[in-house]
């Protein structure tokens, strides 16, 4: 079993900038592949992006460019750099994990709330 636990969410400016953070209670870090979505209230989660566990990212393209994957194997923790953020940015961020080789999401963490203001 892989616990994850989302951290960094809060109220940020349009236009502004935040990391979040995903830890992951592994010891193998590096044989599991992380990602992020994002849901809203009264929409459906939404798959933002994902890196492998050597570090290749893979992105929604409707989040190139202003948002980035990145992870630190050596922390066991995964991160989503969101800049340019806008009012339709707001939502529950929840990252995954699953092994490289599967292609389903088997572990999830509970969010951390953004909410993107004026």
């Amino acid at each position: 079993q892989v616990q994850l636990a989302e951290s960094g969410g809060g109220l940020v400016q349009v236009g502004g900038s935040l990391r979040i953070s995903c830890a992951a209670s592994t010891v193998s870090f590096s044989r599991y592949a992380m990602a992020w979505f994002r849901q809203a209230p009264g929409k459906q989660r939404e798959w933002l992006a994902a890196i492998s566990g050597s570090g290749t990212p893979n992105y929604a393209d409707s989040m190139k460019g202003r948002f980035t994957i990145s992870r630190d194997n050596a922390r066991n923790t995964a991160y989503l750099q969101m800049d340019s953020l806008k009012f339709e940015d707001t939502a529950n961020y929840i990252c995954a994990a699953r092994l490289n080789s599967r292609s389903t999401w088997d572990y999830w963490g509970q969010g951390t709330q953004v909410t993107v203001s004026s």
